[in-house]
Parts: structure tokens; C-alpha cells; sequence
């Protein structure tokens, strides 16, 4: 069983209750799969729920590359105050006079929102400023200066359920919910928090994928294993590169390998920074990416998963 759970390689999608921190959703994977090396993709605050990827073993090396990717979200707005954190967990540090707008109004104002804008990031956040995030300061009652930044939402549905207001957002990385429903907000005339948060994708993975901690405690360790999604996954929209064993072993050394000796005339088109999903006898095992060296192009590790 121990040798099992040590062996243990690839992406567990959680649905991440509310109330739970990522860092805590992570220690109990560590448990549940009885190895140290773990770890989040995007932190999701202990109000939020929904997807989380957590990556186990080698998949961890896999982290950036889905940090990069389009997230999906479901969020509660709440009109007529504000708080220190933008949603209702923070103090309330003001309230409107105006009266809370009517559906048609607010779905007007919130879909307005597709596109491209500058968004400033919140004081509630894991950002860094001079090494220190700027989460701990506001804690402290610090305020510093943040310098806004292009964000898209490619999409943004407004609905209304039982009285309560909510939006869909398709969006980038590097988007701030919170934010969004405090410029609606500002862009009705009043102020708004964010009542509650559900992340439903990111990148391919989605709420379809998603299981829960109790339903992960509750599985043998053979099934949790076979919970796993391979890192491969996350680079299937990379083309494929397959390298016979002379060139495989070069590769896996750190060696470049040259585009014209393996006979790679698609890459030797593609633009130089090109990635690649590498794959040699036992399969997929690494991502590479084009570069420009002396002799022409050639292919070099960008990131290597198995040697």
C-alpha cells in the first residue's frame, strides 16, 4: 500500500469546500496519498468553493504551467456596502445612500464588463510588494499603492435567483472577482461586495472532474490512484515531438537536440520559444521548447517530468 501511495503521480481535482483554506486542502491530500510533494494551482480564499487542481509527485514540476491558464467563476453580489476585503467576510467600512439597482439595471452595468480593462488588484491578496503579500499588510491596516493591470473577461452572464444577484465570468488569469463586483458597483453608483465565490474551470479541468475531500478519504488507495489525472493533461494542446532512444538520451542529459537531425520540419517553421510535449519510448516525459543555437534550431527542456 505504502509503495502504492509513494508512486503516486498526477492532478486530483478537489471541490474545495467553503470554510477550508488551499493550504489546508493540500495537507490533506498530502495524507491522503502519503507523500510531502504537493501542491495547489491558484489559491482559492476559505469563503470560495469549487475547483481546485492539486498536483501529487512529479506533477508539482507542472504548477506554472497551469497557473497560466483561463479560470471560470459563479459569484453572489451584494449591493449597498462595502468592506476592507470586497466580500462579506471583511468589516464594513461604508454604506451607500443610494437605493440597490433593479436586475435589468445591474445586468446591463455587469455585462458591460466583457472585454478588455484595467483592474486594480485588492489589498486582500496574495500579491507581493517588496516581498511582502499584500494580505499581511492590510491586516496591519496598511494600505499601499497598486498599479492597475490589463485583465479579460471573455464572458459575463448576469442572473438573478431567488432575489440574490449573481454572475458567470470567464476570464484571465490574474482576475480579482471581488474587484469586479466592487467597478460594477462603482459603475452603478454605489457599492457592492462579493457574497460568495465558486470556481467552475480551470484551463480544461472543470466542476464535472471535481471530488470532494470526504469522497477521497473514503477510497482505497488503489482508487485514489486511479483518480489522478496524468500530467500529460495539461499539455494536450501542445503538438507531439517523438524522439528515438539515441536522441531521447541526449535530450534527458540537457543536450540540444537539432531540429534538422530529427527531422521536425513542422517545428522548424514554428516561431523560436515554441513548446513542445516530448515523448520517447515509454511515452510522454517531458516539455520542450525551440531555441536558436549556433548550428539552427534546436529543441532543449523547458520542463522534464520523467527521466
Amino acid at each position: 500500500m505504502k509503495e502504492q501511495m509513494k508512486e503516486a503521480n498526477g492532478i486530483i481535482v478537489v471541490n474545495k469546500p467553503e470554510g477550508l483554506s488551499s493550504h489546508r486542502v493540500v495537507n490533506r491530500i498530502r495524507n491522503a496519498y502519503g507523500t510531502k510533494t504537493v501542491g495547489h494551482c491558484g489559491t482559492l480564499d476559505p469563503l470560495a468553493t469549487g475547483v481546485l487542481p492539486v498536483m501529487v509527485g512529479r506533477a508539482v514540476k507542472a504548477s506554472e504551467f497551469l497557473m497560466d491558464h483561463d479560470k471560470s467563476y459563479r459569484a453572489g453580489i451584494e449591493f449597498g456596502y462595502r468592506t476592507d476585503s470586497g466580500d462579506i467576510t471583511g468589516k464594513v467600512i461604508e454604506r451607500s445612500e443610494k437605493p440597490n439597482p433593479g436586475f435589468e439595471e445591474f445586468k446591463a452595468a455587469a455585462e458591460s464588463f466583457k472585454g478588455s480593462y484595467l483592474q486594480t488588484p485588492p489589498m486582500y491578496s496574495a500579491l507581493k510588494v517588496d516581498g511582502m503579500k499584500l494580505l499581511m499588510l492590510a491586516r496591519q491596516g496598511i494600505e499601499v499603492e497598486r498599479q492597475a493591470r490589463e485583465i479579460t473577461v471573455y464572458d459575463i452572464k448576469a442572473s438573478e435567483q431567488d432575489g440574490k444577484f449573481f454572475i458567470d465570468v470567464s476570464c484571465s488569469r490574474g482576475t480579482y472577482i471581488r474587484t469586479l463586483c466592487e467597478d460594477i458597483a462603482e459603475k452603478l453608483g454605489t457599492f457592492a461586495v462579493m457574497s460568495s465565490l465558486e470556481r467552475t474551470s480551470v484551463g480544461q479541468f472543470d466542476s464535472s472532474q471535481a471530488i470532494s475531500l470526504d469522497e477521497l478519504d473514503s477510497l482505497d488507495p488503489e482508487e485514489r490512484l486511479e483518480r489522478l489525472v496524468p500530467v500529460e493533461s495539461v499539455f494536450t494542446h501542445l503538438p507531439i515531438i517523438k524522439l528515438i532512444p539515441f536522441f531521447e538520451k541526449l535530450f534527458k542529459n540537457g543536450a540540444e537536440v537539432y531540429l534538422k537531425k530529427i527531422r521536425a520540419r513542422e517545428a522548424m517553421e514554428a516561431p523560436v520559444g515554441s513548446l513542445y510535449r516530448i515523448y520517447g519510448a515509454e511515452g510522454f516525459f517531458a516539455v520542450g521548447e525551440t531555441a536558436l543555437y549556433r548550428d539552427g534550431l534546436a529543441l532543449r527542456i523547458k520542463k522534464i517530468f520523467y527521466c
